[in-house]
């Protein structure tokens, strides 16, 4: 059995303050500067240190933590509003609120008091320490995809990222794709990773060259491309595979802009849950993670955690992308060849 936790001495000690201050520290109360407050509380989730859980809210958490601190409107996503509105419905047919805090907040010291019964934690990234405030505390965590240092009671639900990537790039090659780019490299949760390695495995399979272009949200010309897209011949891609949902409108922009026909000389898969690529000319290829059931299954779960602490196996729960092969990525005419 483990030995007994962290007491509010040790933190002290390891903050270099006095007991007082911790307590106040962690309790909100007292006169704490903020500096020493935020250093305090991070020290105490450092070490492990639960002070308890308080009493039932019956409102769950939801954070998406791949950049947290960071101002940007995640529910301009569409993956991001999709499972937001799926979680809201599944957490109020349980009985349960669902609180969702903006990206900027995520490096805020609220994490240690904030008053939930258990979180939702959306790509988790390495060091998160929105996680350690919550882990500090003992409360419940379903992660949407694999946190970067699961713990053997940890829960996920996840799509096999292996298995979806290799289907997109054996569906561009079975199209006649001969050098396909990936377009990734910028976010560092699991989900770039995951699919980032599965993509260099694949090519180093085949003998094919790969080519991982970084993906910028800003960069909605698509400039990023111009190098790859002027090569000439059998240097050029003949294909883009793109990871974030704005990668399919940059590849787009940048292939007016060099002249190159799709699907006749360029290829497409988008992984998004935008509708408006179904509508486009030509319409674009797409993978979906489907969010919604992934937010349905990690309410379920946590709520699960909550109830019945037993009733939840760890591990992941694995739920299946589909490919939708539109235009963007048939078969050029005159044959499988460029």
């Amino acid at each position: 059995m483990p030995g007994p936790g962290p007491t509010i001495a040790d933190i002290a000690r390891a903050a270099e303050v006095s007991t007082a201050t911790v307590s106040h520290a962690l309790g909100g109360t007292g006169r704490v500067g903020e500096s020493t407050r935020r250093r305090v509380r991070e020290v105490a989730a450092a070490l492990g240190y639960s002070a308890g859980r308080g009493p039932r809210t019956r409102t769950l958490g939801l954070a998406v933590t791949t950049y947290a601190g960071s101002a940007w409107n995640f529910v301009e996503i569409a993956y991001f509003s999709r499972l937001l509105t799926t979680a809201t419905a599944a957490a109020h047919a349980r009985g349960y609120a669902l609180t969702v805090l903006p990206a900027d907040r995520g490096a805020e010291p609220l994490w240690h008091t904030l008053a939930v019964d258990g979180m939702l934690l959306l790509d988790s990234p390495a060091g998160d320490p929105v996680l350690r405030a919550l882990r500090a505390r003992g409360l419940p965590v379903v992660f949407d995809g694999r946190p970067p240092d699961p713990r053997p009671a940890d829960v996920w639900v996840d799509n096999d990222h292996e298995a979806t990537t290799r289907e997109v790039l054996d569906h561009l090659a079975a199209s006649g794709a001969r050098r396909i780019a990936l377009h990734s490299a910028y976010g560092r949760e699991y989900y770039t990773e995951a699919v980032t390695s599965a993509y260099t495995r694949w090519c180093a399979e085949r003998g094919a060259p790969a080519l991982v272009v970084p993906f910028d949200p800003e960069d909605a010309p698509g400039h990023v491309f111009d190098a790859a897209f002027a090569a000439p011949g059998r240097l050029r891609p003949d294909a883009v595979y793109c990871v974030y949902d704005p990668g399919g409108r940059q590849v787009l922009a940048a292939a007016a802009r060099h002249g190159l026909r799709i699907p006749d000389e360029l290829r497409l898969v988008c992984a998004s849950e935008d509708p408006s690529y179904a509508a486009g000319d030509p319409a674009v290829s797409t993978v979906t993670l489907r969010p919604e059931v992934i937010g349905e299954r990690a309410v379920a779960a946590l709520v699960a955690l909550l109830e019945s602490p037993d009733g939840v196996p760890p591990g992941q729960l694995t739920v299946p992308a589909a490919l939708t092969a539109r235009m963007s990525s048939r078969t050029a005419p005159g044959g499988p060849s460029l």
